[in-house]
């Protein structure tokens, strides 16, 4: 691959990997956390949890780029603390592309493993309790093992679309070579260029094929985990 492709474009497939990988992996326990809190709460509050989860879904992802480069910029409220404290930096950084894909991809996570946890018969969780377990111990004995097929789904799934995610990424942290530049974003600047379709079709195809992987391997490996759960 690393003939196929040149050092720029290698650049680009290798960041967008890191950064979909940390942005899925980060925001997996926040995932299971809101998606337990929609399936199971009843709290005031409710409604606007399951709209704010939702609504990068709903937002032009440019706005979302905006709206992030206001909070986690280095004069964002939330930017300039963690900067002047921490040391934290997201703005026009890999971590930033990293946030980004991650807020974008967060809805689809939530939905998968939510959905998973409502097919949960609660009975067998109430089962658990009767018997004395305590509910940390009912979750992580009785629900986690039945729920893991959406959680692996929805892990994917925004893997996925952190890979493909341009709009949100693009307005918080610009197009960098090297820092910034994610695959989509490459695809976008090799476009801009006299020349640049041929450069652009190969990032097109790896896209492709990356976004059709992770499909078939989270179908395969929630119907794994499903046949292994039925057959215990």
């Amino acid at each position: 691959m690393t003939d196929w492709l040149s050092p720029d474009e290698w650049r680009a497939v290798a960041l967008s990997l890191r950064v979909s990988s940390v942005a899925t992996l980060v925001s997996l326990p926040f995932g299971i956390l809101t998606a337990l809190a929609l399936a199971r709460g009843r709290f005031p509050g409710h409604g606007l949890l399951n709209g704010l989860v939702h609504l990068p879904l709903i937002l032009p992802p440019v706005v979302t780029g905006y709206l992030l480069l206001l909070t986690f910029g280095r004069k964002g409220y939330v930017g300039q603390f963690l900067d002047q404290w921490f040391g934290i930096v997201f703005a026009f950084r890999w971590t930033g592309a990293a946030l980004a894909a991650g807020i974008m991809g967060f809805p689809l996570m939530v939905r998968a493993i939510r959905l998973a946890i409502e097919a949960v018969d609660p009975k067998l969780e109430q089962a658990a309790s009767t018997l004395g377990a305590s509910r940390l111990w009912v979750f992580l004995t009785v629900t986690l093992p039945l729920i893991l097929p959406g959680i692996v789904a929805g892990a994917i799934l925004a893997f996925a679309k952190a890979m493909g995610e341009f709009g949100a990424t693009i307005t918080f942290v610009s197009n960098i070579p090297g820092q910034t530049q994610t695959l989509p974003s490459a695809i976008y600047a090799f476009l801009q260029v006299p020349g640049g379709e041929t450069q652009a079709a190969r990032l097109v195809l790896i896209a492709i094929a990356v976004a059709m992987a992770a499909l078939l391997l989270s179908e395969w490996v929630s119907r794994s985990i499903a046949r292994r759960i039925a057959g215990a």
